[in-house]
């Protein structure tokens, strides 16, 4: 693992064990094993690195998502695989923090929406090849619920496949 990748892999794991407000250069730095003068190397700042890793495991995660809808023959099919996906992830209070953050660094709600718009582009195609009427606004109001679901686990872990899927299942018939 090379250095900058150590610097990421560090951040993601101390916004969730700190939050994001709370990761220093210093903590960074010690958590990498490296120096403190290495992070402003790799990175303009602190929140550079942040926002880079958390935004580079919101990519992590979606990266499976075509080969997951490529499974899924009917709207509930897909929104059942999604479901199933982030009830096995993991990664909730990552998701939880960047979101969170995204409200207060300009920077970090840029590139978590890029993330976001990708998504719903990835399941608005997949809509408009099922033939699912207004794909892009299905797609936009899905991925707001799920948003939701995600940032409700934080709450409320009970918050499953099995308790959601029927009722935004009902959203997309």
């Amino acid at each position: 693992m090379t250095v900058r990748e150590r610097l990421l892999a560090a951040a993601a794991e101390l916004i969730v064990e700190k939050g994001w407000g709370a990761v220093s250069t210093r903590m960074l730095a010690e958590r990498a094993g490296v120096g403190s003068g290495v992070v402003h190397y790799h990175f303009d700042s602190t929140p550079a690195v942040l926002v880079e890793a958390a935004t580079g495991a919101l990519r992590a995660s979606l990266a499976g998502l075509p080969d997951l809808l490529a499974t899924a023959h009917r709207p509930d099919d897909a929104l059942d695989v999604i479901l199933t996906a982030l009830d096995e992830a993991g990664g909730q209070e990552l998701f939880t923090e960047t979101f969170l953050a995204a409200t207060r660094n300009e920077d970090l709600r840029r590139a978590v929406g890029d993330v976001l718009a990708e998504f719903r582009r990835t399941i608005a195609t997949w809509l408009a090849e099922h033939d699912v009427p207004t794909p892009e606004a299905t797609a936009a109001v899905l991925a707001a619920a799920l948003d939701g679901v995600m940032l409700h686990r934080a709450l409320d872990p009970a918050l499953s496949r099995a308790l959601v899927a029927p009722v935004l299942g009902r959203v997309l018939r």
